[in-house]
Formats: structure tokens, sequence, C-alpha cells
């Protein structure tokens, strides 16, 4: 994986900032604390994505990484980030537990939980995020192997860490079909990982309905633009019925039909303030994430948020344009 982020064609005052927003945008949202002076903090980054899965290979000096309650608390795409152990080693501290990793090792860390990661002798690492539903695992289970060192006492791991650190820098595997066709073995190859370090098989024969409400929700966010977005539709997607997708979702507090149009307003809002919110109607914005009949739009609009479509962007573009 080629560099697209290398801190010594960056000057010292920005090298922090910009390393923050590579990680924060490619990633997942953390505090970061670099050791070194700002001149002396080097950084080199290389980003790839294999369909749903984001991977960052880093080199970098000494830095501590946290992900605060606060970060935690506002993840709206719970993620599992898989940490690969290059050279060095490393400390992971989630859930009242610290591990040591050393090369040949990995950990799991939930981006939904306050973490830590220290890398006190500089940075040598592979991140693998994974999309926390695609894993269909138990929050039990996850919780139970979260920061714990996986590697030289599970052969499934061993077999996972040469598998994982040559995906994390293969470009070739990155593109295509090559790509379409490791997804689904990359998850499933870190659920037996997971599942046999956790040694307890009644927990890993539920975990599709444990995190199904998950799965719907990630599914929805997916196909927001669809037109045909149906409660048939979502339960025939997930294998359920109409009524068991409705007690999924009130399980979780989420009426769908609400759920649906509060964030399709919100991504209309947002397209209507941006920078291209001219280039296109008020109905036409609209009709593009489901709303269809331009006099609902308004209307569901302005209750929202206490102005029209129209008006919103009016104002946001006299902002800027002043």
């Amino acid at each position: 994986m080629s560099p697209v982020l290398d801190t010594a064609f960056i000057p010292p005052r920005d090298r922090e900032e910009v390393v923050r927003n590579a990680v924060w945008k490619s990633m997942v949202a953390v505090d970061i604390d670099h050791r070194p002076a700002a001149e002396d903090i080097s950084v080199r980054i290389g980003l790839g994505t294999v369909g749903s899965i984001r991977i960052c290979s880093a080199r970098a000096t000494a830095v501590a990484l946290r992900r605060t309650e606060r970060l935690a608390r506002e993840d709206e795409e719970p993620a599992v980030t898989l940490g690969v152990q290059m050279t060095g080693s490393s400390v992971v501290v989630q859930n009242g537990r610290e591990c040591l990793l050393r090369p040949g090792e990995f950990a799991v860390y939930e981006s939904i939980t306050p973490y830590t990661h220290l890398f006190d002798e500089g940075v040598d690492y592979r991140f693998i995020r994974f999309p926390r539903p695609a894993l269909a695992l138990p929050d039990r289970l996850l919780r139970d192997v979260t920061a714990v060192p996986l590697g030289s006492d599970n052969p499934v791991a061993r077999l996972a860490f040469t598998y994982f650190s040559q995906l994390a820098i293969s470009d070739e595997l990155h593109q295509g079909v090559h790509a379409d066709a490791i997804v689904e073995p990359s998850i499933e190859l870190l659920r037996a990982v997971l599942t046999s370090q956790h040694d307890n098989a009644s927990l890993a024969k539920g975990p599709l309905e444990a995190t199904l409400s998950l799965r719907i929700t990630q599914y929805l966010r997916a196909h927001l633009t669809d037109l045909d977005l149906s409660a048939a539709r979502i339960a025939a997607a997930h294998g359920i019925s109409v009524r068991h997708l409705y007690a999924v979702l009130s399980r979780s507090g989420i009426s769908l039909g609400d759920w649906i149009r509060t964030r399709r307003l919100a991504e209309c809002r947002r397209e209507l303030a941006g920078p291209n919110g001219r280039l296109r109607t008020v109905a036409a914005i609209g009709r593009s994430w489901g709303f269809m009949d331009a006099t609902h739009f308004s209307k569901v609009f302005k209750q929202a948020y206490g102005l029209s479509p129209r008006a919103w962007r009016d104002q946001h573009h006299h902002r800027s344009s002043t």
C-alpha cells in the first residue's frame, strides 16, 4: 500500500491537524497525542478499502490514541477495529482490560466504548476496521475479547495474523473482483478468531439475531435514497417477516417510518446548505431522498427544522456569499 500521507512533506505547524483529519475521515475519531515536538513528528499512512472494510497501514513516532467517552457516545456507525502489531510493541486498554501487543499479535477494540492505544516505541501497525453489524457477534462476546492479545496461543489467530497483515498492504487485493471476493472471507475469518478465543460455542450460535437491529439500521443507511425502501423489502433482505422486523426495531426504540424520515430530512438539509445546494431545485433534492411530493416535503422539513427547505437553503447560501 503506497503512502497517501507523509508528514515529511507537511510543514511542522500543520502536521498534527493533517494527521488528525486523515485518521478521523478514514478510520475513527480519536484524540491523538504525539509525544515528540511538532518538528520531530513523523507519520506515514497508507489507506485503503476492501468493500465495507477500511484499512490503515501506519508507521509513526510515539503517539497515544484515545477514544473518549464523548466520541464513543457520538458514534453512529459502530465498528470493530482489528489492530495488527508488526514490530515493536503497543498497549491497548478497553473494558477494564489492558494488553501488551508484541510482533505477531493483534487485538480488537470497539468504537462504541472508550479505549486507549499507546505506542511509546513508535508505530508499525495495521488498523483494519470492520462494520460491527457485519461480524454478527453478540455484545457479550465482543466485550469479552476486546483488549485481549491474540496470536501465539491460538492457531486460528496465528493464521489470521499472516492473512490480515498481508491484506493491509496488498494493493491488488483492494480493487475489482479481488476485493469483492475477499470481503466475506475476511469477516468470517475474524469471526472464527473471536469465537474460538472466547471458547463458548453457545454464544456463537445466536449471533445473527443478537445483532439483527444493528444490521437492519446499517441496511437502512445504505439504502436511504431507494424509493422502494419498504418494510417488506427490508424484512426480505434479512430473511425475516415484517412482523418480526417491527418487533426487533421496537425493542431498540426505533419507529421505522420516523427513523427513515428523520435521516432523509437530515441529508436534504445537508445538501441544501452545501456548496452544490443551488445546482438543483428544492423539489429535486427532496425527490432524490424519497420525498416525491414537494408540498409534503416542505411541510415535514419545516416541522423538523422550523424553516422551509427554500428558506434554509437561502439562509446558508446568503451567509456563504457574504
